[in-house]
């Protein structure tokens, strides 16, 4: 039995010395649904200094990758709210006509009954369409006079466009009509701020992919701070040390006790990790104004 399990360490030991980028990507692909442990494998790759590169409609297939330049990319499958049969359907058409030119020709090509509103919006936040250059996530939710959203009015110039290729009426000649239809303007806004946008990120994908709040900071941490969230996982090892821990609060929460004593909840990220602190009595009443998710 430890034979083989020897043999196996073996066999991982050697793919990870030699194909580091495939041996991690495999690894990722094996845990997709288990977004703690993409996580650590993610804080792996970095260690290893393997780019991970966020998902791509363009490159990304449904598990991670590495592409030509040896960083893996993302897997569409990994992406919250698209579905299987989604990423099925977009990955054939891609491998069946060819990349994606633009957000309309993605519209006019996949099956818009698979790839629903909630399909488009997902893959913005992910930053699935980042690569078609032209247009930044803000601009997908922006809405027009009559209320609807700039991805509401593709979808829409995407389903006109597929009832007009696939109706059977030809004009006098005998010829189709190809009626042309325009593409939606699109509008101008201003770019989200930068922690909206990775929360947002993070909302689909389970974590920080394009950046990190604390991105904003890194001249303060470098100068001030010699410690990190996971020292607080191990209080024992650094009991009596003065430490200062740059962080961004995630998740927050008030609760009660049983006696109706009012008490906090915070779980609190950096680069390396997540861990959750408890306010008590005093430390609530004075501490409870920070217990607001993107809190510094």
């Amino acid at each position: 039995h430890s034979t083989c399990y020897a043999w196996i360490a073996y066999q991982t030991a050697y793919l990870k010395a030699n194909y580091p980028a495939e041996y991690m990507a495999s690894v990722l692909s094996n845990n997709m649904s288990d977004i703690k442990q993409v996580t650590f494998f993610m804080d792996e790759c970095k260690r290893m200094g393997i780019e991970v590169l966020g998902p791509d409609i363009n490159e990304s297939k449904y598990q991670f990758t590495v592409n030509n330049k040896g960083s893996i990319r993302f897997g569409l499958g990994a992406i919250k709210g698209i579905g299987s049969s989604a990423v099925e359907l977009i990955i054939s058409d891609r491998n069946k006509n060819g990349f994606f030119e633009n957000v309309f020709d993605f519209a006019k090509r996949v099956n818009l009954r698979v790839c629903s509103k909630k399909v488009f919006e997902s893959l913005v936040y992910a930053g699935g369409f980042d690569s078609f250059g032209n247009i930044h996530r803000a601009q997908y939710f922006n809405e027009d006079t009559n209320g609807r959203s700039f991805i509401e009015n593709v979808i829409r110039f995407g389903s006109g466009f597929q009832d007009s290729k696939n109706s059977t009426q030809a004009s006098l000649f005998g010829e189709s009509t190809g009626i042309k239809l325009p593409e939606p303007l699109i509008p101008k806004t201003e770019e989200w701020g930068n922690i909206y946008a990775l929360n947002k990120e993070k909302e689909v994908v389970g974590f920080f992919i394009s950046g990190h709040p604390l991105d904003d900071f890194k001249i303060e941490i470098n100068a001030f701070c010699n410690g990190d969230v996971e020292m607080l996982n191990n209080l024992t090892e650094h009991k009596g040390k003065k430490i200062l821990i740059p962080a961004v609060i995630t998740e927050t929460e008030h609760r009660t006790t049983r006696k109706g004593d009012p008490f906090g909840v915070m779980y609190i990220e950096d680069y390396r990790g997540q861990t959750k602190l408890f306010l008590w009595r005093e430390n609530y009443l004075k501490y409870k104004h920070f217990l607001n998710p993107g809190t510094f």
